[in-house]
């Protein structure tokens, strides 16, 4: 597998609102995308293509199909997307290395653009 870059890191934030403070106020962060209760995000950011605020409601959505992250499965901190050679190639493996999916949503599984999916 051939990493090339971090193309995306993303904070999983529960109040979006005060993560944009800290990270304008505290590091001087600007963010050129996303309104008030959206997803902010910036592409200015030195050392990777996107850096994000993503909302912990948004990131069950996405995995999940619901605004509300199931209470069974530990929140996760961070969305990191790395940039590889051969997409295909990083895949096929990748496969039996990962985790395996929580037994209650097996039936799922996440695209790259965050969509979630049922396998048929």
């Amino acid at each position: 597998m051939e990493v090339q870059f971090v193309a995306s890191v993303a904070p999983i934030v529960r109040d979006l609102d005060a993560a944009r403070a800290f990270y304008h106020d505290a590091l001087g962060l600007t963010f050129e995308g996303g309104g008030e209760g959206d997803y902010a995000y910036t592409e200015r950011l030195d050392g990777t293509k996107h850096f994000g605020l993503w909302p912990l409601s948004e990131a069950a959505r996405a995995c999940f199909g619901t605004m509300e992250w199931p209470l069974d499965i530990p929140i996760p901190q961070a969305s990191i997307e790395f940039e590889v050679a051969d997409a295909r190639r990083c895949g096929s493996r990748a496969r039996g290395k990962a985790l395996p999916p929580h037994p209650r949503h097996a039936d799922r599984t996440v695209g790259s653009d965050h969509r979630t999916t049922t396998k048929p």
